[in-house]
């Protein structure tokens, strides 16, 4: 697992749709108030990019990502 890559949300973008809640398998991810919240940041796999891919209001970003 990662210490230096885990998703940041934009919540301006965010819709709340919980495609992330639900995709991702780690448990980074839990809804709080109708959105998303990173509570399990250290559980991201390492440019998984999985939840990034899949959000349709492309809100999620990654801190320590270099592109």
């Amino acid at each position: 697992m990662a210490k230096t890559w885990y998703p940041i949300i934009d919540d301006e973008k965010c819709t709340g749709c919980m495609t992330c809640v639900n995709f991702c398998p780690h448990g980074v991810y839990r809804e709080n108030g109708g959105k998303p919240e990173v509570v399990n940041p250290l559980e991201c796999v390492e440019f998984c990019r999985g939840c990034q891919k899949l959000c349709p209001a492309e809100a999620i970003r990654y801190f320590g990502d270099t592109r």
